[in-house]
């Protein structure tokens, strides 16, 4: 059975959080028809929220009777109702009673305190309110789960099982056929990072970068199907023949001892950004540049977790139309950036792209900026910190001065919406 993004507004084909579409089937006839939902209880376990929630609502929106404790887990309603139409309901319910109100992320948990029901996010941290208005909140209230040993020993035994039927799928792709040497062990060994995150997701990129990386790990050299010359002398070759706003990467950040090589422009992070240009250049632009391959040549080149990477990227992975590609890039960008040091050096890369490379881009900087918070690549005290005060580390104090009084738009936005929202929980 497909599935579908929980966020059905949510157009990326990477996005990790699915559930299955709803199934339904009419029976009976004339007063005794009812419609059944076949999968409500997977579906309801995709949003951990008990079917009985979710039933309740739909009960609550058509005003119709619904079973809220089946023996037999036939998710009845009374009453004629197509899959599509319950469909659009569960849209309702997701945005009502799951998803974060303030990243809008479905990995949440129902916390009930003091006739208060709120919604406790794993993603940020945040604690949002339940609207008690709602009629199923009332339903919540006086149906609350019991919590004991035995409800914290089913959850374990739910933890260890998907472990190991994740563990089961990370081992099943990590052999080439079923008489594997010790040598294939080993390359899933090199690779157990990528597998623990694909173990038991629906990440799509992370399924790509690991069969691609394998089929690149399998391959002998004299066989070898790279077409790009990475050599020194390649390069320099390359980077002459490019326009003059594409010459220069900027690295200025070496405060961490990154940068060997970088004054000659033989730098590995050298070698990524004109490797992407030049295969933008062969594409007819750089947003036919997969993302897949780009991660794959940073791994190659051993800076796949490397902050820099992270200014290169900024500098090279976009175009003019750059607020619009930002949502296309995210998944792949988001496995890149895992501290603020990341984040502060991806900033710096668009703070050059824009303002050196692009100055007519200046007026969506906060357009730029807003995507960036929005698919959850710049946290917002990083961007609060960065807005405060100029830097010439990226570029020039002028040109850092420009790009944060274009900003001010959406740092106030971001400023008075933290405000609004420490009111409501007041």
């Amino acid at each position: 059975m497909a599935n579908i993004n929980i966020r059905r507004d949510e157009k990326d084909p990477f996005y990790r959080y699915k559930m299955e579409r709803l199934q339904s089937k009419i029976e009976g006839k004339g007063n005794g028809i009812k419609t059944v939902i076949v999968n409500l209880s997977s579906v309801a376990q995709s949003l951990s929220r008990p079917p009985s929630y979710v039933i309740k609502y739909f009960g609550f929106e058509l005003g119709a009777q619904t079973n809220t404790n089946p023996a037999d887990d036939r998710w009845i309603i009374n009453g004629a109702h197509e899959a599509s139409k319950l469909q659009d309901y569960l849209d309702g319910f997701i945005n009502k009673f799951v998803l974060c109100r303030h990243c809008k992320n479905p990995e949440t948990e129902v916390n009930i305190k003091d006739g208060r029901i709120s919604l406790d996010c794993k993603a940020c941290g945040r604690h949002t309110d339940v609207d008690l208005r709602l009629k199923l909140s009332s339903f919540i209230l006086k149906n609350q789960p019991k919590k004991g040993k035995k409800d914290k020993a089913e959850k374990k035994a739910r933890r260890v099982k998907a472990k190991e039927n994740g563990d089961a799928e990370a081992n099943g792709n990590g052999h080439a056929s079923p008489d594997s040497s010790n040598s294939d062990n080993a390359n899933a060994d090199a690779d157990g990072e990528d597998l623990a995150l694909e173990a038991g997701s629906d990440d799509e990129l992370t399924r790509r970068i690991n069969a691609e990386a394998k089929d690149l790990n399998g391959t002998d050299d004299k066989d070898d199907k790279w077409t790009v010359d990475v050599s020194e002398e390649a390069v320099k070759a390359r980077a002459q023949e490019l326009p003059d706003d594409f010459k220069k990467v900027t690295l200025d950040d070496d405060e961490d001892g990154e940068g060997e090589g970088e004054g000659n422009g033989s730098s590995s992070y050298d070698q990524l950004g004109s490797w992407i240009i030049s295969t933008a250049e062969t594409k007819g632009g750089v947003k036919n540049v997969d993302d897949v391959e780009i991660y794959l040549k940073a791994k190659e080149l051993g800076i796949e977790t490397k902050h820099k990477t992270l200014n290169v990227l900024a500098q090279t992975v976009f175009d003019d139309d750059i607020a619009a590609q930002i949502p296309t890039r995210a998944s792949m960008l988001k496995k890149l950036i895992t501290s603020e040091k990341h984040e502060k050096a991806f900033l710096g890369g668009t703070e050059r792209f824009v303002g050196k490379e692009h100055p007519k881009l200046v007026p969506q900087v906060p357009k730029i900026l807003l995507a960036y918070y929005q698919n959850d690549l710049i946290s917002e005290d990083v961007l609060k910190n960065w807005g405060s005060k100029k830097s010439h580390k990226y570029v020039d104090l002028a040109t850092s001065k420009k790009v944060r009084k274009a900003a001010e738009p959406f740092l106030e936005w971001l400023n008075n919406a933290e405000s609004d929202e420490e009111s409501e929980e007041e």
